[in-house]
Order: C-alpha cells, then structure tokens, then sequence
C-alpha cells in the first residue's frame, strides 16, 4: 500500500521509548512529522535522528510535531533518545505494521542481497489527520534540511 499526499494517515497505537502507548489521534490537531528509520544506532540513522533534533526548534516553531518510528524494542529505543538527547518520542513497531500502512515497508536491495526491510520514508501529517507531504526512499543526510526548506 503506497498512501499519498491528501490520504488520511493510517491510524496507530504504538509504544514510545517510555513504554507509554501514543496514537495518531494524540497529535489531532497538530501537524506532525512522522519519520520511520531501520534501526537505531546505525550510522546513517543516527544522522537523521540527530539532523532532527538539530532542527527540531524550526519544526516546532512551523507549527509540528515530530516522532520517530523504527522496529526497534522500546527499550533500545530509549537508550538511543537518552545517547543522543533527542526531544522527540520514539515509537516501537516491532511487527512493522505500521510500517507497512505508510508504505516505509517492502522490497529492498543492498549489495546485490534482496529482502525485505525498513525503507526510511518521512511523511508530514495535517491537522485534520491527512497527509500533506510523502518523502520516500529519502537519505539519511541532508533530507531534514530539504524537508525544512519545503514545509516552510
């Protein structure tokens, strides 16, 4: 399933990095950013996270909300937002099921090797729970930058 600029956002219920569940109703009415990444600690997704919190005060004054969502364990979760002192939740989808909803799931390749992993997709959600913007397949580096260029 590949969801669209003007799609509603599919729903989800997931565990942030203090056990606490958190939806997509917790943020109705907020804009918000949704980045999904592989996994935590790697190089290319410590960037981004970092890139996020770098910039966070930009989404913030835009009027967003940002969280991270990757397949990690909660607990892995939180170690990584304490090392890098990240102000935004991080969200547990170990079955990747909501991966999958936002379409951040599916076939890749790496070094020749075919399987089925994370593809680090951001999308940006409107107040009404609808999707304003879908980046997928993005960088790791550089791709907060662009994003803030283009939601300004």
């Amino acid at each position: 399933m590949t969801i669209q600029a003007g799609d509603h956002a599919p729903d989800f219920a997931l565990r942030d990095d203090s056990g606490k569940e958190v939806s997509l109703d917790d943020f109705a009415g907020s804009h918000l950013v949704i980045y999904f990444y592989p996994r935590a600690f790697t190089p290319g997704c410590t960037t981004q996270a970092c890139d996020f919190r770098d910039r966070y005060d930009t989404f913030q004054a835009a009027g967003y909300e940002v969280v991270g969502i990757s397949p990690d364990s909660v607990e892995k979760l939180a170690e990584f937002r304490a090392r890098h002192e990240l102000p935004f939740p991080l969200l547990s989808d170990e079955d990747h099921a909501v991966a999958e909803a936002y379409g951040a799931w599916g076939p890749k390749k790496n070094y020749g090797r075919k399987y089925e992993g994370l593809i680090r997709s951001t999308f940006a959600i409107d107040p009404a729970g609808k999707v304003e913007q879908a980046w997928r397949n993005v960088r790791a580096k550089g791709h907060v930058d662009r994003m803030v260029v283009e939601l300004a």
